[in-house]
């Protein structure tokens, strides 16, 4: 047998699990679907011989835990209280269930947790966590829409992604903040038209993978060791901070296009506050990836002679470069193709 074929096993069911949530016609069924979710992710995250990861994982259980304990208290209560009087406590309900979905996925003012238990893990988990895992809650979201709750939320979500990820060293919080940045908008895309958060949602996994598959090849946890590159330091940097810029959404790169997807619609719907704060606090991430980005180019810095050969080979170097050209011509083609259209 495999030697890990364990985790395939988890794979399968986490998938399931998010599948068997979406699909379902009950909020029984949701409930179970995440929790299958749940207890497959948890020995994925889990290391031998690692107190992070071990921490990491309790730290995430105890909070989708509570999550999934307030969603049984909506199924039970919603079970429990007559028809008639269901409009009263409307209101409170939603809150309450749209709140549960957004502590799954580290949405503010939810957000505590994400940080800490993204700082745990590898790369891999980390990748799933900031995309796979939030499917299932972000769906079941657009189900119980709060207009004023959700844009308390989603305001909430940019400024704390936005000021706490300026001074942090370690790229994984980095990242974290940054995808909570990008739950905002992605919930602004649900509040506009459901179908626009999955635009958005397609292009912040590729850019995701991009940047996730290069800092795992080259074993990249913190800024120090971008700065201190040596061999391959110009090309290697590049294909770093290109897809972070195109993260941060600078116009000419690929990133940038969900982003004028949801402007245009804020635009025609007279959103306009709304849409100068979404604006405004995106331009503090692309600040806090152009100073990094700056620092790693053009400051000097001491530098080691550090061997990177094990891990720069062909393969390696042809899956980057692909990633790399689509981040950098991607938003040229879009237009090619509309423009054809």
């Amino acid at each position: 047998m495999l030697k890990n074929s364990y985790k395939m096993l988890f794979l399968t069911m986490l998938f399931l699990g998010t599948i068997i949530s979406i699909c379902s016609s009950s909020w029984f069924s949701v409930w179970m679907g995440l929790e299958i979710n749940l207890l497959s992710f948890i020995p994925l995250m889990m290391k031998n011989n690692n107190l992070y990861s071990s921490e990491a994982a309790l730290k995430y259980f105890l909070t989708q835990a509570l999550a999934s304990s307030m969603l049984l208290f909506f199924i039970i209560f919603f079970s429990l209280i007559s028809f008639k009087n269901m409009f009263k406590f409307n209101f409170i309900m939603n809150i309450i269930l749209s709140s549960s979905f957004m502590m799954k996925i580290g949405m503010a003012p939810f957000h505590f947790w994400f940080p800490i238990v993204m700082e745990g893990l590898n790369w891999i988990n980390n990748l799933l966590l900031m995309t796979w895992q939030k499917i299932a809650p972000i769906i079941l979201m657009s189900y119980c829409m709060n207009m004023k709750f959700f844009i308390f939320s989603i305001i909430l979500s940019i400024v704390v992604g936005s000021i706490n990820g300026l001074n942090q060293t370690s790229i994984r919080k980095l990242l974290a903040y940054s995808s909570i940045n990008h739950l905002g908008w992605m919930l602004t895309g649900i509040l506009n038209n459901q179908n626009i958060w999955i635009i958005y949602f397609l292009f912040y996994c590729f850019l995701s993978i991009s940047i996730v598959l290069i800092f795992n090849i080259f074993k990249i946890f913190n800024l120090n060791q971008i700065f201190s590159f040596f061999n391959f330091k110009n090309l290697i940097k590049t294909m770093i901070f290109l897809p972070f810029l195109s993260l941060g959404g600078l116009p000419p790169f690929l990133g940038f296009f969900p982003k004028w997807v949801i402007i245009e619609y804020l635009m025609s719907m007279n959103y306009t506050f709304l849409l100068m704060l979404l604006i405004y606090f995106t331009l503090i991430t692309l600040y806090f990836y152009l100073r990094i980005s700056y620092s790693s180019f053009l400051l000097n810095y001491n530098e080691m002679n550090w061997n990177f050969n094990n891990y720069y080979n062909n393969n390696n170097f042809f899956i980057i470069s692909i990633f790399l050209y689509m981040n950098i011509f991607g938003l040229l083609f879009i237009n090619l193709f509309f423009f054809i259209l």
